[in-house]
């Protein structure tokens, strides 16, 4: 009488995903994105700024369900400059009778349309030069990083007043202004990541197999410093939103009576004295938002370390 063969106990979805031995690259994708995410979430901090990110997000998108008036058409004759849980003005009003809640509800679109395409300018950018300066060598990383250099040499704030200066204000001209300013700490980490990568045994393998140096850089270098990038970008974020919120306080970013947190600081700070809430509100604002971003950046930081080895 034959023994029949015992059948191996089915894996879990756990062990599924941290398998050592993966059967497919779906499989080998989803498992690295369970233990990043492992690695993000043990970290409460980084999930309160997740969830900081994410509220931003659905005021933005849900703006017009969730503000109770207009962004910027007041009641001089009976709202103006009234405090706090005055009637249905939760946050108060400012000095031309507009509501401040629904003025910042509205204004975390201009937020969010600033952030995503500073970092989608700037970021492409720095990552072209970076890693083209890195594997190319010789006199091109001269050129490349001196003009990097050049830019680094300037205060961000006073390079990207000089360039709104140039343009004209604006909220289009100051997110330009922004972005020409923000892409040398990525050429320079780019650059970095590439020069670790370039002699590496897989390059010279593709090398030899006859990929030209466009291709490698593309398909073979400029992956590896992604994760690296991502994180910068995030941590970037809340500075982008000081500087453009320093370009709106100085009247050279939104116009009114566009609801641009920093051109609402600026009108506000005439009445800080008595009407506080007016520029404190926005300036509220702008602090939780740039804490967010912080917190995020510190995160993914943390879950995307190629040298983190736990699982």
């Amino acid at each position: 009488m034959t023994v029949p063969a015992s059948q191996p106990a089915p894996m879990s979805r756990r062990q599924w995903l941290l398998s050592d031995r993966p059967q497919s690259r779906m499989q080998a994708r989803l498992g690295r994105a369970y233990v990043t995410w492992r690695q993000f979430s043990a970290n409460r901090l980084a999930v309160l700024g997740l969830i900081i990110i994410v509220a931003l997000l659905l005021v933005a998108a849900f703006a017009n369900l969730l503000a109770t008036h207009s962004p910027v058409v007041g009641d001089l004759k009976n709202a103006r400059l009234l405090p706090p849980g005055t009637g249905e003005y939760l946050l108060g009003t400012d000095d031309q009778g507009r509501d401040i809640l629904s003025r910042l509800i509205y204004g975390s679109r201009l937020t969010l349309f600033v952030v995503v395409l500073v970092a989608i300018i700037s970021a492409p950018i720095g990552l072209i030069v970076g890693t083209v300066s890195g594997y190319a060598g010789g006199w091109v990383d001269a050129v490349l990083m001196r003009i990097t250099d050049i830019f680094l040499a300037f205060p961000k704030l006073v390079l990207a007043l000089a360039f709104v200066a140039a343009l004209g204000p604006g909220i289009q001209n100051a997110i330009i202004a922004i972005a020409i300013t923000s892409w040398p700490p990525y050429a320079r980490i780019a650059r970095a990541e590439t020069l670790t990568v370039r002699r590496s045994d897989y390059i010279s393998a593709v090398r030899l197999m006859g990929a030209s140096p466009v291709r490698i850089i593309i398909r073979h270098v400029m992956p590896l410093c992604l994760s690296s990038l991502i994180v910068r970008v995030t941590l970037d974020m809340a500075g982008i939103i000081l500087t453009a919120a320093g370009l709106g306080f100085l009247g050279l970013g939104a116009q009114p009576p566009l609801p641009e947190w920093g051109a609402m600081i600026a009108s506000g700070r005439r009445f800080i004295l008595d009407q506080w809430w007016v520029a404190a509100m926005p300036g509220i604002a702008i602090l939780i938002v740039s804490l967010g971003f912080n917190l995020l950046g510190d995160g993914l930081r943390d879950a995307l370390d190629p040298k983190e080895t736990d699982q």
